[in-house]
């Protein structure tokens, strides 16, 4: 009995003791395999690892003129661990630094606190202070040696060498904890694109990390290289950026749109390519960098005139006359009218529509478009859609009516350019027949019910950028390519085609040409440049009408198209058609000429304008 339990109690401790070994074992493995902050921080007792950040990318125009380059700035870092080995002298730093004691103390506690410094360990460098001059960090670099664990690391920041193209191009900010956990390339203190071409190309334009690795004694002095520099990693420079963008071009644009609010797109048709992109209001890019970053974003975000919102891409508007161009060729397409189809105006007694103006009478296609006669686009319009009449429940007519929405669509209006680097898109909006179902019933609407679309109003709303890609589209005689800013060829998508025939344009053309020689643009024309136009004036509820204009030029070899729009300004005739022509007039010829145009558009000050009519 005795020999029993103690061959029991033999098992017994020796299963306890191979339990303790597995114990042992597996804390082992959790500590030097799975969990390897010990051995961590024996590596940063041994290793000094400091970050070697690369040259971001630089930024040029389609001409390779410099656009944004990089400008060098200081930050200083500190190692706790190193601070407390000896008596540090803190008023002595705050000295160099030209800090108070109490703002020391601030930093310290935020550079150390762990919820807002995730990446914080007291044996690698943190940043204390960043975006420092060579003014404000010379002192420090005299007395460095006065500071064990304090060091200065030069940084780069942006430099934009014009004042233009801010929502094209975005800025560059601090990261925060959402890019830290998505990406494990960043770490605190880091910086990435916030917006704009800056955010789209992030991971080109800020190239590669390196690292030095150094050797400590065990009383953290730096030794030399750690094994010979063997781990050190040279950093990679950020990928340069060539956009399609024409410098002088846009220049001019932001000039023209001073003191207004609207929006300039071009786009050289054949390529898709965005020469010019001008939101305003709009703000110089060099705001957004070093330390005022901060306070002048929160300055521009509550501006009242919203000078952050891309208007190009973001802004919808009715498109006004502009539109009669799709009626025309939507309409030609499924053979509502020929070329030679005339329509009666009796001007402004004109039912249901009025015309602006008297004209001539009857209109055919061409004089239709040069006169912008809105009694002919209503009656081709209500021809297109009503030509089977109203029998059957409505159903030939809502056929009819999709199939205007879909030749319309096919410019690009309606939806947001997909594969493009251009951010922040509207859709605009193209209404369906099961929007006015809704509105008005199954059978309750009919064309004289949404007339208001034959001449561009209504429920219809377009972007500047859909805009401009219309009139590359009308300019390429049915096709156009997606909108985009880098000329990188990978960035050039697929050609889209409208589904209009091609022999359907030239008439179109002629219609467009005769708007500036013998229409509302004609006080604006370049006989020599060949612009083929469209002017328009869109009804606003809130103010005074807008001011649009779409065009193209030269009318047989297309190279730039041009949309503008100007809130609040009055006639498309007054505004946007002669900063039009001056925007084709700089990309064509390389110059403006017509000195007094130039002065009378670009110190207009229609904002003011219309704070008086408030």
């Amino acid at each position: 009995m005795i020999n029993d339990t103690l061959y029991r109690r033999k098992y017994l401790i020796g299963g306890i003791a191979v339990v303790v070994v597995l114990v042992y074992i597996v804390r082992l493995f959790m500590l030097q395999i799975i969990d390897q902050s010990t051995q961590t921080k024996a590596d940063n007792n041994a290793q000094l690892r400091q970050t070697i950040y690369p040259s971001r990318g630089l930024i040029y125009d389609r001409n390779g003129e410099l656009l944004v380059a990089n400008q060098p700035i200081y930050e200083v870092t500190m190692i706790v661990r190193e601070m407390k080995q000896e008596p540090f002298d803190t008023l002595g730093l705050c000295s160099a630094l030209h800090i108070s004691r109490d703002s020391f103390e601030i930093r310290m506690q935020n550079m150390t606190n762990r919820k807002k410094n995730r990446g914080y360990t007291q044996y690698a460098p943190q940043i204390f202070m960043s975006n420092l001059s060579q003014e404000e960090i010379a002192q420090l670099q005299q007395e460095k040696y006065k500071y064990p664990g304090v060091d200065i690391r030069i940084r780069t920041l942006r430099d934009y060498t014009y004042p233009i193209a801010s929502h094209i191009l975005g800025s560059v900010g601090e990261v925060n904890h959402n890019d830290i956990k998505q990406d494990e390339y960043y770490k605190t203190g880091d910086y990435s694109g916030r917006d704009g071409i800056e955010r789209t190309y992030e991971k080109e334009l800020r190239g590669q990390k390196g690292v030095k690795v150094f050797m400590r004694d065990s009383r953290g002095r730096i030794q030399g290289p750690y094994q010979q520099g063997q781990l050190d990693q040279d950093a990679e420079a950020g990928t340069d950026l060539h956009l399609s963008l024409d410098r002088k071009t846009q220049q001019l644009a932001e000039e023209l749109m001073q003191n207004k609010i609207g929006s300039i797109v071009a786009i050289e048709p054949k390529t898709g390519e965005i020469i010019a992109m001008v939101s305003a209001p709009n703000w110089n890019p060099n705001q957004l960098v070093g330390k005022e970053r901060s306070a002048n974003y929160q300055q521009l975000l509550n501006d009242p005139y919203k000078p952050l919102m891309n208007r190009a891409t973001q802004a919808q508007y009715a498109p006004g006359s502009t539109f009669k161009i799709l009626q025309a060729l939507a309409a030609l397409q499924v053979g509502a009218i020929t070329p030679n189809t005339k329509y009666p105006c009796n001007g402004q007694t004109s039912t249901p529509i009025k015309c602006t103006h008297n004209h001539g009478s009857p209109v055919d296609l061409e004089e239709g478009i040069e006169q912008s006669c809105n009694p002919y686009f209503w009656a081709l319009y209500r021809d297109m859609l009503q030509e089977d009449g109203y029998e059957d429940g409505h159903v030939r007519f809502k056929e009819h009516y999709n199939d205007w929405r879909e030749i319309v669509a096919s410019f690009g209006l309606g939806e947001r350019f997909a594969n493009t680097d251009i951010r922040e898109q509207a859709k605009g909006y193209l209404p369906t027949t099961e929007f006015y179902n809704r509105v008005y019933g199954q059978k309750g609407w009919k064309a004289i019910t949404i007339r208001s679309l034959s001449i561009g109003q209504g429920e219809i709303l377009v972007t500047p950028l859909q805009l401009a890609n219309q009139a590359a589209a009308i300019a390429n005689k049915g096709y156009y390519i997606t909108p985009h800013l880098n000329r990188n060829d990978s960035m050039k998508s697929d050609i889209h085609r409208t589904l209009v025939e091609e022999k359907y344009f030239d008439v179109v053309h002629r219609g467009m040409a005769r708007v500036m020689t013998e229409g509302t643009g004609r006080w604006y024309n370049i006989p020599e440049l060949q612009i083929c136009g469209k002017t328009g004036t869109v009804q606003n509820p809130h103010g005074e009408d807008h001011a649009l204009f779409i065009g193209f030029a030269p009318m047989d070899n297309p190279q730039i198209a041009v949309a503008i729009a100007v809130e609040n300004a009055g006639f498309g005739a007054t505004w946007a058609c002669p900063m039009a022509t001056l925007i084709i007039e700089q990309y064509l010829t390389g110059e403006i000429k017509r000195k007094s145009l130039y002065n009378r558009m670009a110190t207009a000050n229609l904002i003011d304008k219309e704070n008086e009519q408030e």
